[in-house]
């Protein structure tokens, strides 16, 4: 699986917990965030959220790692994309339930409220426990078809009500976006001229060039 790991700057410092945790479970890992707290450039909660949305919609990656402080704020920015399930993680039950019920490809880290003494350790529990099931298949056991209908019915719904991916790009300010897409190696892994989306394609090469 092909897992990018996005870090915004409040929480940069827990990067390297991240790729650490993640680094032991068998993965490609995609470090495409922020490294070091108090590099430069930064990314804010709001631009990691986006970032995200891009990554999955242009199937970049498989999964996405985020989060910010609270968790909070990245989950609400990447929910505003189409085809991304997310969800906030605190615990490995969090975690484990997240993969059978809801079959997500996206997580949101609490990694300042509560991070404590073992927070690096508690990652490498809650990666255990996200990666060790069948994603989507349903819990408890007498549950199961009714949450994989569910899960079905929430992907679907995510399609239904977002708008396509270009008219949310279009909808953006420049000052937002230019940004994101020019942050170290971003451009580098959209790589705009594979895009099978010529609107999208073309957006992006008139945006950077």
């Amino acid at each position: 699986m092909k897992i990018a790991v996005i870090s915004e700057t409040s929480t940069a410092d827990k990067n390297c917990h991240i790729i650490s945790a993640l680094n032991e479970k068998g993965h490609e890992i995609i470090n495409l965030g922020m490294k070091e707290k108090g590099s430069a450039p930064e990314l804010d909660y709001i631009q990691a959220g986006i970032l995200a949305g891009l990554v999955l919609n242009l199937k970049r990656a498989d999964y996405v790692v985020g989060g910010c402080s609270t968790g909070q704020g990245f989950l609400n920015v990447v929910l505003q994309f189409p085809n991304v399930i997310c969800g906030q993680i605190r615990s490995p039950l969090d975690a484990w339930l997240f993969s059978q019920i809801n079959g997500g490809n996206c997580v949101s880290l609490t990694l300042n409220q509560d991070y404590g003494w073992g927070g690096d350790v508690n990652l490498g529990f809650l990666f255990d426990r996200l990666f060790a099931v069948e994603w989507g298949a349903g819990y408890p056991a007498h549950r199961k078809e009714f949450q994989k209908k569910g899960r079905e019915t929430v992907e679907n719904l995510s399609k239904a009500i977002h708008p396509p991916l270009i008219q949310i790009l279009r909808s953006m300010p420049n000052d937002l976006l230019v940004p994101i897409l020019n942050f170290p190696g971003v451009k580098q892994m959209l790589d705009i001229p594979s895009i099978p989306d010529n609107e999208v394609k073309k957006f992006r090469e008139d945006l950077l060039s």
